[in-house]
């Protein structure tokens, strides 16, 4: 098993603050996953769990901690195929650059609360329910709690909008477990990586896959060897790796990734 625990936790390049395209945005190439810094812009708690973070791993690869964590809630799909550890197989659902978070989930949904089990379910079946009228497609049929479509292929500046936390929750709550995207909103990926709920995947560059895969089609995405399968066709097609944020999603998001890593206390 390939693995990439050793690798900088990168918040894309290419990826951009909110609002705002790639293009326009210089980020430093790499921020190490054990001062998770890039997570702890608005939260005080992350921040003082960024810094805990820097004193207890200033040179560890993680790979222990990767090997040790319990599986994500993003890769329990609601297809009800099984996965195999970061390796990702069902159907696609294709969207264009600059989808943003409005349009992953309306403002008028915000007041439901993650955390209740059942608001939380319900937030899953808005997800994706801002897309334009173009979209005939629904990603959560009506009716439903749960997406047919395990993977997002998206183009670029997929997440920009609003900084909601709404949006990645939506997706791992109706069943997403991976977006593959040729770039990122910035605090999108950030999110995606604090909560836990989904894998935020980029392309190789210059890679359009929303131009060359249809929704509907089946795919895999293979994060143990940084490929996507096109089933469909037979192609396979070169994904960035997801280096050091792989082990914090994979136990769930930020603070069960610190508590399997003893930073901070376990729940009661």
């Amino acid at each position: 098993m390939a693995s990439h625990a050793s690798a900088a936790f990168v918040i894309p390049a290419s990826a951009a603050p909110v609002n705002q395209p790639s293009s326009s945005v210089s980020l430093p190439a790499a921020l190490p996953c054990r001062a998770l810094s890039s997570l702890s812009a608005t939260s005080p708690t992350l921040t003082s769990l960024s810094r805990q973070c820097a004193r207890q791993f200033p040179r560890s690869t993680g790979s222990a901690r990767a090997a040790a964590a319990t599986p994500v809630r993003a890769m329990a799909g609601g297809d009800g195929s099984e996965p195999s550890g970061r390796i990702i197989r069902g159907k696609c659902f294709v969207l264009e650059d600059n989808i943003d978070t409005d349009q992953i989930i309306p403002a008028e949904y915000l007041t439901l609360v993650p955390s209740n089990p059942d608001e939380y379910e319900k937030l899953g079946s808005y997800a994706m329910a801002g897309l334009p009228a173009k979209h005939t497609l629904r990603y959560v049929q009506k009716g439903q709690m749960k997406t047919e479509y395990a993977i997002i292929i998206g183009g670029a500046n997929f997440g920009c909008g609003s900084s909601r936390e709404h949006a990645p929750v939506a997706l791992g709550a109706a069943g997403c477990r991976a977006v593959v995207a040729e770039s990122y909103a910035r605090i999108f990926f950030r999110n995606c990586v604090a909560t836990g709920e989904l894998y935020p995947v980029e392309t190789a560059e210059g890679l359009r896959l929303c131009e060359v895969i249809k929704s509907g089609d089946d795919v895999t995405v293979d994060l143990e060897h940084d490929l996507l399968i096109h089933h469909t066709t037979g192609k396979q097609y070169t994904l960035k790796p997801i280096g050091e944020a792989g082990p914090v999603i994979d136990a769930g998001g930020i603070f069960n990734f610190a508590r399997q890593s003893g930073m901070i206390a376990q729940k009661a």
